[in-house]
């Protein structure tokens, strides 16, 4: 199998090989951000992984989260951030890998991120949510409820083969098909929001 590392990605943003953009915030994340406007104070540290264009990210800078930090293995990916939203701050633009990531966030946001990693790191994806999270810290987003590829990214799933990797480890408030999906991933994506225990 193809290893999926930086080399990889960055040369799937340089031929522009990036069909997972959608080219605009996507509607479940804007919906959610809008709803908990009250639950999240303004200094509320969030994480996008995988973050890409992050249009969610700028959506949540302009909101005035400050405390957003988007990461991106490939650093074509960040440098594009910079060109279309150069208010964005140097510091808040991390090139890395995920799973090389420290810090303390109360939420961090999953934007397909799971389902672009092989599906042999998804129980390592969900121990590192676990520890990347504060206490009670939430981690909630979009996966892909589809099939999708079982070679290279995206790689597809649904509810069943998704939630034992997060089952007994964060709290699930919200594991279900997304109501608000933009039109061409109707019926394709789970929303989903969970709590990483206050105690853990």
């Amino acid at each position: 199998m193809t290893k999926f590392d930086e080399d990889y990605w960055q040369e799937r943003w340089e031929n522009q090989a990036t069909g997972w953009d959608i080219g605009y915030p996507s509607t479940p994340l804007i919906s959610y951000f809008e709803d908990t406007r009250d639950r999240l104070s303004a200094d509320s540290k969030i994480l996008i992984p995988g973050s890409g264009n992050a249009y969610e990210g700028e959506v949540l800078l302009k909101m005035g989260f400050a405390n957003t930090y988007l990461l991106d293995i490939a650093e074509m990916a960040l440098d594009n951030v910079k060109k279309r939203f150069p208010e964005v701050p140097e510091d808040r633009l991390i090139h890395g890998d995920f799973f090389d990531h420290q810090g303390k966030y109360d939420c961090i946001v999953e934007q397909t991120f799971f389902c672009a990693l092989d599906p042999s790191l998804r129980e390592k994806y969900a121990e590192k949510m676990l520890e990347l999270l504060k206490p009670g810290g939430i981690l909630m987003g979009v996966l892909f409820d589809d099939k999708l590829f079982t070679d290279h990214p995206p790689f597809g799933g649904n509810k069943e083969t998704y939630l034992p990797h997060f089952e007994g480890k964060f709290e699930i408030l919200h594991f279900e098909r997304c109501q608000n999906s933009i039109k061409p991933r109707a019926g394709r994506e789970l929303f989903i929001e969970l709590r990483k225990p206050a105690g853990v």
